[in-house]
């Protein structure tokens, strides 16, 4: 029997669950959806972005609706036009089955003659932004002095940005026997003081702790020095080649520049605020969703409603004024239970906000290093490697075949693989050469082994990964029960496609190697290699090292993949041919980039170093400048 089933749902509303292919609810699903179908009372529902809102509204709001009245019986506010585009969808695919249910979104930056007509067509449910609902009451276009339920969705974002007016006169235009429901991730006062004067007697339903962050949400931070900002992250985004990432700037003069500069560097990357027009932000999501895009520079009112599947990482470029804000940032990945990592890129003046995001959101940050170039080298040649071993082959190539093959008729095995990798990784390799390390915290590593000591951390090389169904905790399990080694014994562990990263003290290096190597997986033989860097060096708050943390597998260094290296920007550089996407060539000098997958989400681990004091080209432009005398 199909959870939703259970909740009391009616067969049209089943029948487009059974379609959309869900089967279990969320937990606010499965709190909310009884108490609104069986009771009509108000109701406060804190639960974070990504865990299934629209729907624990939307199925009972549908259920109850009568479709043979053509008036206007539901209104849902949301912040921007994109959640409100995107709850009529969703909307209209959970009522497909319901004959004669319509839903209209009302929105600014289209013809709001055309929304008026659509309403009076008949709309039982209208979904809109609350500065276009405004408008369409003042103008007398739309009636909801009559309507059986409000939703306010989202409703901390809305008053974030500005709309606690509007909000008040649009509830004031509605009648008081009505029911409210109230959706928000957080509970600041606005959101209280709306509870407190449009509801009576509310339910309420909290999933987590009021405020609090994702389960499914890992926090990382990274200290780096202020003109070192847009370097790291630069060195994130090549130790990570299938990042999908929104890329947090406060204002949108920096959001421009970051993207700029991203995209001169050869990076599938865009800008996203408000000086674009309506046009521009629509083909700019449309990119994004469609993964043509892997990193969407905003603000953070831009950003509001963004629900985009799969997206592995949210990176703060600068941290944000309000807490919450931090929040709503975070909450773009990790959505749907699947796991996300937030990164914050920090100076060390802005650590103490780091100590109060931990406790409003009760979950630790854990602190990285940015990795070193011969770490991202190191990582961008088993990325190859991989992506030459997965590759498809076109038989297309089959009639140049006997042409190739007599060009290499010299080579050995071992020498044409050595040639074919060179040709990428040359240029790569000759580009971080001349890049010092911007880790505060360690020198340059040399190139050679170093000595193993019994209490250094060493990092090791395994040749399994994410598609042989390990994630980063099932690998450390794995490891450590083959090895036979303690909870602690195993750290770091950073999972990529085609192979993982892990660290052990240096006194178990000789079992690793022994036992490990050559270890026969159903069929698979398992190799492992000691890797030149540490992971950085660093383990847990708990002790021992430091730098591994709570949460192994984070935003590491690593990557994995496919990779085939473009010239990119102004100094070169190494990037990925990030997804799908076309790609601007870029610049001056030439640089190494690797072919970014587009495929799965991932944790991985990384940096700290430190971050802008003011405004750069690319960046940093919390603090105003005083204007010249004349």
């Amino acid at each position: 029997m199909n959870k939703f089933e259970q909740l009391g749902l009616n067969e049209s509303l089943l029948r487009a669950i059974k379609d959309l292919g869900f089967e279990n609810p969320s937990e606010v699903q499965e709190k909310a959806i009884p108490v609104l179908l069986e009771q009509n009372t108000d109701l406060v529902a804190l639960a974070q972005t990504g865990t299934g809102k629209t729907a624990a509204f939307g199925f009972p709001l549908i259920q109850k609706i009568d479709a043979e009245n053509r008036n206007t019986q539901a209104l849902i506010l949301s912040p921007t036009r994109e959640l409100c585009l995107q709850i009529t969808n969703e909307i209209k695919l959970y009522s497909k089955y319901i004959k004669g249910l319509h839903t209209v979104a009302v929105y600014g930056g289209a013809s709001i003659t055309e929304q008026a007509r659509e309403v009076k067509r008949g709309a039982q449910i209208i979904v809109a932004t609350p500065g276009r609902m405004q408008d369409m009451i003042n103008r007398g276009l739309v009636n909801i002095k009559n309507i059986d339920f409000c939703i306010l969705d989202e409703a901390d974002e809305m008053l974030n940005m500005g709309f606690y007016e509007d909000i008040c006169s649009i509830l004031s235009d509605t009648p008081d026997e009505k029911n409210t429901w109230l959706f928000s991730a957080t509970m600041p006062a606005e959101v209280a003081r709306i509870a407190k004067k449009f509801m009576s007697n509310p339910e309420e339903i909290t999933v987590g702790h009021k405020n609090s962050g994702s389960a499914t949400v890992s926090h990382e931070y990274y200290v780096v020095n202020a003109r070192d900002r847009y370097e790291a992250l630069k060195r994130l985004a090549d130790a990570n080649p299938d990042i999908f990432s929104v890329v947090f700037c406060r204002t949108k003069r920096d959001t421009q520049a970051v993207a700029e500069k991203l995209i001169e560097d050869g990076y599938n990357a865009a800008a996203l605020h408000g000086d674009l027009s309506q046009a521009q932000r629509d083909g700019v999501m449309k990119s994004f969703r469609g993964r043509q895009i892997q990193m969407l520079v905003a603000t953070d009112v831009a950003a509001r409603g963004i629900d985009v599947d799969n997206v592995t990482h949210v990176v703060n470029y600068q941290l944000p004024d309000e807490i919450e804000t931090y929040n709503h940032r975070s909450g773009r990945t990790g959505r749907a239970g699947k796991l996300g990592t937030s990164i914050v890129i920090v100076t060390k003046s802005e650590l103490r906000k780091i100590h109060s995001i931990e406790r409003i959101i009760q979950q630790k940050f854990e602190e990285k290093t940015i990795p070193s170039g011969i770490e991202i080298c190191e990582i961008q040649l088993l990325h190859l490697a991989n992506k030459i071993h997965d590759a498809e082959i076109d038989h297309e190539i089959d009639n140049y075949l006997p042409a190739i093959y007599e060009v290499f008729q010299d080579l050995s095995k071992e020498e044409l693989i050595k040639r074919m990798v060179s040709v990428e990784f040359n240029r790569f390799l000759n580009y971080y050469k001349k890049k010092r390390d911007i880790s505060s915290e360690r020198s340059e590593r040399s190139s050679e082994p170093r000595e193993i000591r019994a209490g250094d951390p060493v990092r090791y090389f395994i040749n399994i990964g994410a598609r042989d169904d390990f994630d980063w905790m099932q690998l450390k399990d794995f490891i450590k029960e083959t090895l036979d080694l303690g909870r602690d014994d195993v750290f770091k562990v950073d999972v990529k496609e085609g192979f993982s990263f892990f660290n052990t003290d240096g006194e178990h290096t000789d079992k690793v190697m022994s036992i490990l190597n050559g270890y026969d997986m159903n069929g698979r033989r398992i190799n492992v290699e000691i890797s030149k860097n540490d992971g950085g060096g660093r383990r847990d708050h708990n002790g021992r090292n430091s730098g591994g943390g709570r949460r192994e597998g984070g935003f590491r260094g690593e990557r994995s993949g496919s990779s085939s290296r473009r010239e990119g920007g102004r100094d070169g550089g190494f990037r990925s041919d990030r997804g799908s996407a076309p790609r601007r060539e870029g610049g001056r000098d030439g640089g190494f980039r690797g072919e970014r997958s587009s495929s799965a989400p991932r944790r991985e681990g990384g940096f700290s170093d430190r971050a802008p004091r003011r405004a750069e080209s690319a960046g940093d432009s919390s603090r105003p400048r005083r204007p010249r005398r004349s």
